[in-house]
């Protein structure tokens, strides 16, 4: 099969495409006929280095961690899904780097997956199952409530656009950090106050707020803000030690935990059309199209999520 790999830790120029072996499935798993997947900031983290310390991956590695496609083979565990199902995924992260989904197939434990919305495409589903389950992760760990005031920081990124909507779809008051030219576009997606970080501190500006959901690493002004008893979770740094123990405030990081019950969630919501989804690039799975894709990602400034195409759908002339 074709799929994306890297050899050695480095930039961009070490991503290539080349033909691997299919990947074999558990009893527990499906094998997924891959239609798109999508960049996350975690995937050029990985390309650099900077993940060794959580995995012992083998090279040649396949990057990637959201998934769209149709199942082609079930495990003899797997019940509740069956071949030829529309399906999209957050899968595990493979302990030694050889099942990620920059490839045409890939192996995705059966509880992490969630059926296909049929209103959507699999370019469009391959940008939610990380930042999508992220968004509604986080504002679970904010303990976000009707009528409450939450700052999400980066709204116009792969997560902040899921988190503003998801926490105006819980009855908060949004605000959120995006440059001027990114105002209108949070705003349709319901952000209540934007702030241009280029022109303002959110601690100049922002007081009393009872969650703040940070994914650009301003920890101190984001505590600064809370009311006491506030909240305050991170996915974009390490905390200190005093900073996680501010007085009268709860002060953590934030992780993912991928499963399939907290993606149907997300797919009820885009079926019903209260979750939109913004699809910002398209890049092809060849060597320069994923080269391209990880450079955009890169920027910090991409507008949406960055998809990659990996197959051409029937009813687009396969």
């Amino acid at each position: 099969m074709k799929a994306a790999i890297i050899r050695q830790y480095g930039d961009s120029s070490q991503l290539e495409v080349i033909d691997i072996a299919v990947p074999a499935i558990k009893s527990d798993e499906v094998l997924v006929e891959n239609m798109a997947t999508s960049i996350n900031p975690i995937d050029y983290k990985a390309r650099q280095g900077l993940l060794q310390g959580m995995f012992q991956w083998q090279f040649p590695v396949v990057l990637g961690w959201d998934i769209a496609g149709k199942i082609i083979a079930v495990g003899d565990d797997v019940h509740d899904f069956h071949v030829g199902d529309a399906v999209f995924a957050r899968p595990d992260i493979d302990p030694i780097g050889k099942n990620g989904t920059y490839a045409e197939y890939t192996a995705v434990k059966a509880d992490k997956l969630a059926r296909k919305p049929d209103n959507i495409s699999f370019e469009a589903a391959a940008a939610v199952p990380l930042a999508g389950l992220t968004a509604l992760q986080m504002l679970r760990q904010l303990q976000v409530k009707a009528g409450q005031k939450v700052l999400i920081q980066a709204g116009a990124g792969g997560v902040g656009i899921y988190a503003i909507q998801l926490a105006k779809k819980l009855g908060a008051y949004v605000a959120t950090t995006a440059s001027q030219s990114n105002r209108d576009f949070v705003t349709n997606l319901g952000a209540d106050r934007v702030i241009d970080y280029h022109q303002k501190n959110i601690a100049e500006v922002l007081s009393d707020y009872d969650a703040v959901f940070d994914m650009v690493g301003d920890i101190d002004n984001g505590i600064a803000i809370l009311k006491p008893g506030g909240h305050f979770v991170t996915i974009s740094a390490t905390l200190t030690e005093s900073q996680k123990q501010t007085a009268n405030k709860t002060v953590s990081e934030g992780w993912l935990e991928t499963n399939g019950q907290d993606l149907a969630i997300l797919a009820d919501a885009i079926t019903d059309g209260t979750l939109e989804i913004v699809v910002g690039s398209v890049y092809p799975l060849t060597t320069d199209g994923i080269r391209a894709a990880h450079e955009r990602s890169e920027t910090h400034h991409a507008r949406g999520k960055i998809v990659v195409k990996v197959k051409v759908t029937e009813l687009e002339g396969e």
